[in-house]
């Protein structure tokens, strides 16, 4: 026979499991998400490229000795097929800019275009006005 406490038990048991599973299946989402990535390496000044290649009109984001930066990407033809042609980038804050140097900024278009090869890459201000004094290299 069973009585009305046992069956509650087995209930509250079950309840119990799936609240622990859904825990823990919460958190490794956390932990591997893209955008959770990208805060980390933000936070250990690291090099990361976060862009869903697939989709055109979604923006990549990259972070670079602690300052993430947006692109936008614009498509258009070359002379074989319809690409990303035109990338423009700006800093999410201005504020986090010092130290970056002008070198930073040319390692950020290389990386940029190891994923976008066809692409002309713009910087919008003040990023731009700065490029534009290439400075002399020995």
């Amino acid at each position: 026979m069973y009585s009305g406490g046992t069956a509650m038990l087995w209930i509250f048991r079950l309840l119990l499991i799936v609240a622990i599973i859904f825990l823990f299946y919460s958190v490794v989402k956390y932990l591997i998400h893209p955008k959770r990535k990208l805060e980390l390496a933000q936070e250990q000044k690291r090099f990361y490229f976060l862009d869903d290649q697939e989709n055109v009109r979604k923006n990549f984001f990259l972070t670079y000795k602690g300052v993430v930066f947006e692109g936008e990407k614009y498509l258009g033809t070359t002379e074989y097929a319809f690409e990303v042609v035109s990338i423009f980038i700006w800093p999410k804050s201005n504020h986090n800019l010092k130290g970056l140097a002008y070198e930073d900024f040319l390692f950020i278009e290389d990386q940029v275009h190891e994923v976008y090869s066809n692409a002309e890459i713009s910087w919008k201000s003040p990023i731009k006005e700065f490029m534009e004094k290439k400075p002399e290299m020995d």
